[in-house]
């Protein structure tokens, strides 16, 4: 009985196995609700793709049009590629039911054109992919529709100019990327850029374009690098312009800024744009209000970060905590916080949005501390003199008293030898006498001065001296010690 249940359950079974494997186009790679295509040499689109596909992978094939509705009957649809093929247009209502796409690569194609019917339907999407084109223009209408729009990559092309007027705040409130660098653009239309909000400013690559240089321009891109915008911070150098329109006269203008000394630069602040400044010190809790005129209960908030970082309540890896009132907090700030935070109150219900703008400093904490005090260190000084002076006078490493008295000639007699001790501590060096014609040596040491008396009794005995001719010099030098530290009066 349960051999025939399990026969019978297999029976069931096999059809729908047979029909998920061909449900694969041939070719392809299914994986749950993955399907490559790639580099199959395709030139149009699989006769059958999984309604269960939610990322389709069909870049590097030939295809080179896609027609109206071309990915009907896919809901869960969410990631397509379609890059390095042969796309030079879009027809109309390509991605007519495909709403829910997300992202969308059109890179390396052959596009020449973006129409304002291209993205129409994609309500949803949040990336777009179309660098490495032959765009030369964009319609002003082309990405209208696309409030959900984070990031637009479309860098090399061939693009004289844009319609920033066309991705103002109240139309794509979270677009906080758009690269169109690498293009061949020569001038900028200044208005409409200052018009754009600052996390939108923050985010607009424009390096390595044909930009003559112009006072305006050079203005612009050096308030965003004091603002330490990373469209600019992270390639500076490849900020360059045509000195007088020249195409060989190319310089990097923020390495060569003498170009434009006579510049008078814009002040800070641009006129429209609310912003505070806050500054912390690292380890501190910081709080930031979003300041907003709307009133209602269907509004919501959200902060962007420096980092180009999305932040909703309650907020993000215990580092930042963000409030119903819109309100962020950071925990303990840290000099990797500092830069622009971007908040935007949002009234979905009136299509409305307002931004505040806040620039966060984070420094160290430094402890002043207080410099010498002069008193101390003269008080000091003064000690530690007087202290080497009693070393001096009570430390000397010879204690000879001598005394002078009559004593027997003879080597071995005391007077000698107190002689010879006190000759050590004479200033003048004993003189040696020991050849004719020779003198005594003229160099002192003197470690500690006293007045000399000018009178010095320096006779010799005349009674040792034709016996003891040495101890006739020495006995001399110890009548010179007797003159020298002696308070009476010698009269020769």
């Amino acid at each position: 009985m349960i051999f025939a249940q399990c026969v019978a359950g297999l029976a069931l079974t096999l059809p729908l196995l047979r029909l998920a494997v061909a449900s694969c186009p041939p070719g392809c790679l299914c994986a749950c609700d993955i399907l490559s295509c790639g580099s199959q040499g395709l030139e149009q689109l699989p006769s059958h793709i999984p309604v269960s596909t939610g990322s389709l992978d069909l870049s590097h094939n030939r295809l080179t049009r896609l027609e109206e509705a071309a990915f009907l009957g896919l809901p869960r649809l969410d990631t397509l590629r379609l890059a390095h093929n042969r796309l030079t247009g879009l027809a109309p209502g390509t991605f007519r039911n495909a709403t829910g796409i997300r992202r969308l690569d059109l890179s390396s194609n052959e596009l020449h054109m973006v129409e304002h019917h291209y993205f129409q339907e994609l309500i949803s999407l949040e990336e777009l992919l179309l660098f490495n084109n032959r765009i030369t223009r964009v319609e002003s209408r082309a990405l209208a529709g696309m409030g959900s729009l984070h990031r637009a990559y479309l860098s090399h092309n061939r693009l004289t100019d844009f319609p920033f007027f066309s991705i103002q705040e109240h139309s794509h409130p979270f677009l906080g990327t758009l690269d169109l660098s690498s293009n061949r653009m020569s001038r900028l239309p200044m208005e409409d850029i200052a018009a754009l909000p600052t996390y939108v400013q923050s985010g607009l690559f424009l390096h390595n374009n044909t930009l003559i240089c112009e006072c305006s321009m050079y203005g612009m891109f050096r308030r965003w690098e004091q603002r330490g915008f990373g469209s600019v911070r992270d390639y500076r150098e490849e900020h360059t312009c045509l000195v007088f329109g020249e195409r060989r006269a190319s310089i990097r203008f923020f390495q060569h800024g003498r170009f434009f000394e006579n510049c008078t630069l814009p002040p800070e602040g641009t006129p429209g744009e609310p912003e505070t400044s806050l500054m912390a010190y690292v380890g501190d809790p910081v709080l930031m209000d979003c300041k907003t005129s709307m009133r209602g209960h269907h509004l919501s908030f959200l902060w962007i970060s420096p980092h180009q970082e999305y932040i909703i309540p309650p907020g993000n890896n215990g580092t930042l905590r963000m409030y119903v009132n819109g309100s962020l907090e950071i925990m303990e700030a840290r000099i990797a916080d500092s830069g622009i935070y971007l908040c935007m109150a949002i009234d979905r219900q009136r299509l409305q949005n307002e931004t505040w703008e806040v620039n966060m400093t984070v420094t160290t904490r430094y402890i002043e501390v207080e410099p010498f005090n002069t008193g101390f260190t003269t008080l000091l000084g003064c000690v530690v003199s007087l202290v080497l002076v009693l070393m001096y006078l009570y430390l000397t490493p010879c204690r000879c008293w001598c005394h002078r008295r009559p004593s027997p000639p003879g080597p071995t007699s005391p007077a000698n030898e107190c002689s010879a001790q006190s000759s050590m501590l004479t200033p003048t060096p004993p003189a040696t006498t020991e050849g004719p014609g020779r003198k005594a040596g003229s160099s002192k040491h003197v470690v500690f001065l006293e007045p000399i008396k000018e009178v010095q009794n320096g006779r010799l005995r005349p009674s040792l001296a034709p016996e003891h001719p040495k101890l006739t010099q020495l006995r001399g030098d110890a009548d010179s010690i007797s003159s020298v530290f002696s308070d009476a009066t010698i009269v020769p």
